[in-house]
């Protein structure tokens, strides 16, 4: 069954567009991640044009991460204070983020730009989760603890001034740090079309120390606010949200992520960390071989929709 997309402009399988939001929602609810960073290039492999799917893949993450979030808050593992002082950075990054998004969709180097940055980003992230999560596994193999260790030493992070306690997430940190990564994640929200996920569960879990049961939930409020506040700034600057793209997006993605949260409870921290790390990395292989392999066809010639050669 095919709809037409009416600010995409092009015919899609309503079955197919379901299923990837049923996917992708599965994820988030699993692993805490907004799942923009599978939405987007899945969109684009799919020929949804980039800055359709950076826009709209923003709106499909507010579904998928509200329906995770509320199973997460529901078990507990939510901490509001810490999700509050990230949605501020966020908000606030958003704006920025739409307006780089705007310069580069003006020049002309949109594509590109959002291309190189997922390969760099999803590249080094899940390199460094790999990394650290196989050091873990190895950890409670012989008989250790699969948890990230905290760093018996202050580092630069606890120095800082403005500090808050965190009761959920047994935290005493600055709120320096917290705004700074939310502001990173509203960035890269806008301009990526991202929740920002990949990001900020590794960031909360090797930087900011919080248990890993509690990162996931806590990250999907915060990007459940991020995303709603890029989808707002994306239709009124630039217009490329397609509402009835996102419309099913949502309906498969509300679904799925009620039963990746549910997967999420059977398996381990550093299980998780180790999934969400080949997952990441398998993206980026994918976009890189995108950017670095010759098409067969260097040159098209593409008509306006109803003229014929």
């Amino acid at each position: 069954m095919t709809l037409y997309l009416p600010i995409a402009e092009i015919s899609v399988n309503i079955f197919v567009i379901v299923g990837m939001g049923a996917a992708v929602g599965f994820l988030s609810g699993m692993f805490g991640v907004g799942g923009g960073f599978l939405i987007t290039p899945l969109l684009i492999f799919y020929n949804i044009p980039p800055a359709v799917a950076v826009a709209t893949g923003a709106n499909q993450v507010i579904a998928a991460s509200f329906s995770g979030a509320l199973a997460h808050y529901k078990r507990g593992t939510v901490d509001l204070k810490l999700g509050a002082m990230l949605i501020v950075g966020g908000v606030l990054g958003s704006a920025v983020g739409v307006w780089l998004y705007t310069l580069l969709r003006r020049i002309g180097q949109l594509d590109l730009a959002v291309s190189i940055l997922y390969v760099v980003m999803l590249g080094t992230v899940g390199a460094l989760m790999l990394s650290e999560s196989v050091q873990a596994m190895r950890r409670v193999k012989g008989g250790g603890s699969g948890e990230v260790r905290r760093s018996s030493h202050h580092n630069w992070i606890q120095r800082l001034p403005l500090k808050m306690r965190f009761k959920r997430s047994k935290l005493y940190v600055s709120a320096i740090p917290i705004l700074g990564l939310g502001f990173v994640i509203g960035i890269l929200g806008s301009v990526m079309g991202v929740g920002g996920g990949f990001i900020m569960v590794p960031a909360m879990i090797y930087l900011l120390r919080v248990p890993t049961s509690v990162v996931i939930g806590t990250s999907l409020v915060q990007i459940m606010f991020t995303a709603a506040s890029t989808t707002v700034l994306q239709a009124a600057t630039n217009g490329t949200i397609d509402i009835v793209l996102a419309f099913l997006l949502m309906i498969g993605g509300v679904v799925g992520a009620q039963f990746g949260a549910e997967a999420g409870r059977k398996l381990r921290g550093e299980q998780l960390r180790a999934l969400l790390a080949l997952l990441v990395l398998a993206v980026a292989i994918r976009l890189f071989a995108e950017l670095v392999v010759v098409p067969g066809e260097i040159f098209s010639i593409s008509l306006p929709s109803g003229e014929s050669v």
